[in-house]
């Protein structure tokens, strides 16, 4: 069966690079997942995302005159991506806020100890 432009087939992890994955696809031809096309979010190491003998649907997203596969993975099924970048996002916000909490604690307890070094209100000045 020939492999068309466009069209999403599930396959099988062959092969992990450091520039992406390889492959096989229905009807033994193998193609390339470029690290760009794994995933929405940045992809650092595919091994991150990807082990030897996964099974994951692809898009065919490029065909050379040579034969070569170009496939994606974040375009095979767009709405799952979406939810990936949402639970990241989320989990951002959480961070920031834990984050400009702690630094309000801290921001607190040093101002009450700079006070205290200072004699700041609560000082124990004479009063003549």
């Amino acid at each position: 069966m020939p492999i068309e432009l466009g069209s999403v087939v599930e396959g099988v992890v062959t092969g992990i690079t450091n520039f992406g994955a390889f492959i096989e696809l229905p009807g033994g031809e193998t193609g390339l997942v470029h690290i760009s096309e794994i995933a929405e979010v940045y992809v650092k190491d595919v091994n991150d995302f990807l082990k030897t003998s996964d099974k994951v649907m692809v898009k065919v997203i490029s065909v050379d005159p040579k034969g070569k596969v170009g496939l994606s993975i974040k375009k095979a099924n767009p709405s799952a991506n979406r939810m990936q970048k949402k639970k990241i996002q989320a989990s951002f916000e959480d961070k920031l806020a834990k984050f400009l909490k702690e630094s309000e604690e801290r921001q607190q307890v040093l101002k009450r100890s700079n006070e205290s070094k200072r004699g700041g209100r609560g000082s124990s000045r004479k009063m003549e």
